[in-house]
Formats: structure tokens, C-alpha cells, sequence
């Protein structure tokens, strides 16, 4: 590139002006509009001086304020070019992309795919914090390959999900959640039937692993269920 013309002094000439003290504004298009948009006049005014300065500071062989003008000119540039996009233009995600803020634990778990090979092709997490009624804190977090899943057995696991195939199961194990834990207590509850019946379920969830007994006639849904009983309420909502 050409080297900027010089003054009468010798020195380069800083950026013409125009009246007002300030840039000349941008050339307009055929059509009366601006060529560009507009950049914020204090940037450009700054950017100016700092041009003008860098270049009396290298005439007087001032290389150390120099460079630091010459920084701090590439900042005021980056700042410039900023303030000079036109409004509407800002980044958005595409139709179908996830919303990085929406998706934190989904891409916190793509980055770890690579850690094991059991999860190159892909994996699935449950994860949760949850503060029960009754004040007892429950934190789980579990996951699985999705090849290791897709190859195995899933017959045997028929019993666990068929145990919450039953409106008042799931009642039951509500209400053990909230606290009723006793089987006097869950007798009283009317919607989970007769005594006969409200045994004959309790049998099914413990069978099941859903719930266990935490003493004589007395039942809770373990720790390590809690969370996935939670995930799989939260999976079957339509």
C-alpha cells in the first residue's frame, strides 16, 4: 500500500475533516442512502486522533508510545466495527438449533462423549436435586451409553415398569413422597382402595424397587429412585 501522503512539516497528514471539527460522514449510494451504516462519531473521533498521534510519535522516533497508540488503535477499531452494525442484525440460532442456555446439561454431556468408549455413539443422562416435602434432600445422577442400552435385554426389565402401570401405585408412591408413610396412614387415604388391595399394591412396588420398607409397617421410595421415578413421570407428559 501507498504510504500516506506527507505534510509541509514532513510528516505524514492526519485524516481530513470536515467542518464541523469531526470525520467527514460516509458516501451515500445512488439511491440516497448511506454506503454504510454509520459508526458512533465519539469512536470515530478517537480513532482519528489516535491515527494522527501514532504518526507524529513515529516521526519524533517515539516508538514506545507508538506501539501502545497502535494497540490501543486496533481496540478502537474492533470497538468501531462493533458500534457500525446495522440494528436487526444480531446473531440468533438457527430454525432447530438448541438455545445454549436452554440446553446446558445436554451440551455438557456432548462434550464428555469422547471420555469413554461405552458413550462414543452416544449416551443418556437423568440427573436431579430435589428438596422431598418432608425436608429430606435427594441428589442422583446416572447415565448409560446408548449402545450398551440398544444391545442388552430389555425384557428384564419388564417387572420394574410394569409395577407403575397402576393408577393407585402411582398414588401410593405419591403419597409416600409427601410424607404418608405409614401403612395405617395410607389406609386412611381414600382413593387407594381397601386394606387388601392397598397391601397387594405395596408387594408390587417393593417387588419392583420402587419402594422399600424403612421399618415395621412403615415404607419409603429409596434414595437411588427417587429421582428416576421423577424423570419417568416427566418423560410420559404429553
Amino acid at each position: 500500500p501507498s504510504p500516506p501522503k506527507e505534510n509541509d512539516d514532513g510528516g505524514p497528514s492526519p485524516p481530513k475533516e470536515n467542518d464541523d471539527g469531526g470525520p467527514s460522514p460516509p458516501k451515500e449510494n445512488d439511491d440516497g442512502g448511506a454506503s454504510r451504516p454509520r459508526p458512533d462519531r465519539t469512536v470515530t473521533r478517537f480513532a482519528r486522533k489516535f491515527e494522527s498521534t501514532y504518526y507524529r510519535c513515529m516521526r519524533t522516533k517515539d516508538t514506545a508510545t507508538a506501539g501502545l497508540l497502535e494497540a490501543l488503535a486496533h481496540l478502537t477499531a474492533r470497538v468501531e466495527a462493533i458500534e457500525a452494525k446495522e440494528p436487526g442484525h444480531e446473531h440468533a440460532p438457527t430454525q432447530g438449533s438448541p438455545d445454549r442456555g436452554t440446553f446446558w446439561a445436554l451440551d455438557g454431556l456432548k462434550q464428555r462423549l469422547t471420555d469413554h468408549p461405552s458413550t462414543a455413539d452416544g449416551a443418556v443422562l437423568l440427573t436431579g436435586a430435589v428438596t422431598l416435602p418432608t425436608g429430606e434432600p435427594v441428589e442422583w445422577q446416572q447415565g448409560a451409553g446408548s449402545t450398551g442400552l440398544l444391545e442388552s435385554d430389555w425384557t428384564d426389565l419388564a417387572p420394574t415398569l410394569s409395577a407403575l402401570s397402576h393408577p393407585v401405585r402411582l398414588e401410593l408412591l405419591r403419597q409416600v413422597l409427601l410424607g404418608v408413610r405409614t401403612t395405617a396412614a395410607l389406609a386412611e387415604v381414600g382413593t387407594l382402595g381397601s386394606t387388601g388391595q392397598l397391601h397387594h399394591h405395596l408387594r408390587q412396588l417393593v417387588s419392583g424397587g420402587w419402594l422399600r420398607q424403612s421399618g415395621r409397617g412403615s415404607y419409603e421410595v429409596p434414595a437411588t429412585r427417587v429421582v428416576p421415578l421423577l424423570v419417568t413421570l416427566t418423560a410420559v407428559q404429553r
